[in-house]
């Protein structure tokens, strides 16, 4: 494998290990984010209950917890190519699940608009490079004759 591929990986997954451990270090202000852009469903708030009162937290908390744990572990995946493509898959869709929630550019005031759509273009771009990670065909590596590997 490249250097420069296993740098840029590397590179590459710094940003989901800092906003992940960024949320474990501000874990309010991740919980009323996660308030103020997303209300859960009528259908599910039996099942959020339970698990509120399972976890004796609000649920944007246990979100900001679990969201924090997908970005730490899909970043340490990605970089040390273990799980790699699994992981990329699952932060791709959490992205997903942003750019719908957090860069809702289309409700946005003029004001805001073109922030929040530069925002759902970047996370559009990331989303792109999960992608490609996760779909990177798997290739023999030509000098040592042992095959390209991923969990």
């Amino acid at each position: 494998m490249s250097a420069l591929y296993v740098i840029g990986r590397i590179l590459f997954a710094a940003l989901f290990l800092v906003s992940g451990i960024n949320k474990f270090l501000d874990l309010q202000s991740a919980a009323q984010a996660i308030s103020a852009h997303f209300a859960v469903p009528a259908q599910l708030t039996e099942y959020t209950s339970q698990i509120e009162a399972f976890t004796g937290m609000p649920i944007a908390q246990v979100i900001a917890i679990l969201g924090g744990a997908i970005e730490i572990l899909g970043a340490l995946a990605i970089a040390t190519n273990l799980g790699a493509r699994v992981f990329a898959v699952v932060l791709a869709l959490f992205l997903v699940l942003t750019v719908f929630y957090f860069n809702d550019f289309w409700n946005a005031a003029a004001t805001e608009r073109t922030a929040s759509l530069f925002e759902a273009l970047k996370n559009l771009a990331l989303i792109g490079a999960l992608l490609m990670i996760a779909g990177r065909p798997r290739e023999l590596v030509a000098s040592s004759g042992s095959s390209y590997t991923d969990i």
